[in-house]
């Protein structure tokens, strides 16, 4: 009668579950590298060690009995609860261990993306075993989540200054006016008037912009987005102009989906940050990550870095 595991147990336990999955001995033979013959002996022991007989083979082919089925489930849990065992013994002497959550607002451009991949690529290589999670939100919701520690850092637009929060400038963003094919100003290119906007019905965005960036001055804002692409299809609608990171307009300009309206005359750059509550860095995982991400941009002499 089973009363108690051994090593030999769970080799013969990972055997079984072999053959269960390859649905049969012969099939499981190339997986596991062994002959049939070897295959049968071990699940002969694992029955002999359970006490009851598993699966019927031979002729007639694989079946799994009752009992066998049952086993299965509890096979997969005995394999996965070792796995997640030796993934914690193995962490143990790691020194950086826990979850890193990154809040980001998305759309970003591939450069941008490049480096922020390489400040987790040289994380990575550290004497770490940390979880990420990656979170796209509004601006002020990931200010928000930093604030009710929902995230350890993020990364987009943050014009205002929450108290609380360190900001570290990372890299400016160049913003556009656009409008889609079928807009009445589609044609005019980069000879708009800034009478010509004013009167045009503009889709906005729902979290704050500087005004003194956006020098429009009043203008008719008839639809809110709080995403760069909501804003994208209602430009793409023709029924609205609004502002769009250039990278980001500049493929749907390459198709003549868009136009960019006064590029030079009304265009702005926009600083994105890095955000972290103050005392995060306290964090060591924290601390690690803002020190890669700083060094792959170059940020290591900011005044007030955000991780300070």
């Amino acid at each position: 009668m089973f009363s108690n595991t051994s090593d030999l147990d769970l080799r013969l336990v990972r055997v079984f579950l072999a053959v269960v999955d390859a649905r049969g001995i012969t099939a499981a033979e190339a997986t596991l590298g062994v002959r049939q013959s070897t295959i049968s002996s071990q699940l002969s022991a694992l029955e002999a060690r359970v006490g009851f007989t598993l699966c019927e083979r031979g002729r007639g082919g694989f079946r799994l009995t009752s009992k066998g089925e049952r086993f299965v489930s509890s096979a997969r849990a005995l394999v996965a609860a070792t796995s997640q065992f030796v993934a914690q013994v193995r962490d143990i002497d790691r020194k950086l261990v826990g979850t890193l959550s990154i809040g980001l607002i998305g759309q970003a451009s591939h450069v941008e993306n490049a480096r922020l991949a390489e400040a987790i690529g040289a994380f990575r290589k550290r004497d770490q075993a940390v979880r990420f999670a990656m979170r796209v939100a509004p601006p002020q919701e990931l200010e928000e989540s930093l604030v009710n520690q929902q995230l350890d850092l993020a990364i987009g637009y943050f014009w205002h200054r929450v108290a609380g929060l360190g900001y570290t400038e990372l890299f400016s963003e160049r913003q556009v006016i656009c409008c889609g094919r079928g807009h009445p100003l589609f044609h005019e290119g980069p000879h708009v008037t800034l009478d010509d906007l004013r009167v045009q019905d503009w889709i906005w965005r729902s979290y704050p912009v500087p005004e003194e960036l956006a020098s429009i001055g009043e203008r008719q804002v008839t639809a809110i987005a709080d995403s760069i692409d909501a804003a994208t299809v209602l430009i793409l609608s023709g029924s609205h102009i609004g502002y769009l990171p250039e990278h980001h307009a500049q493929p749907f300009e390459q198709r003549g989906l868009i136009r960019v309206l006064g590029r030079t005359a009304f265009g702005f750059d926009v600083p994105l940050h890095l955000a972290v509550k103050r005392g995060a860095a306290d964090k060591p995982i924290v601390r690690a990550f803002c020190d890669d991400l700083l060094n792959v941009y170059g940020a290591q002499n900011v005044e007030e870095r955000a991780c300070a």
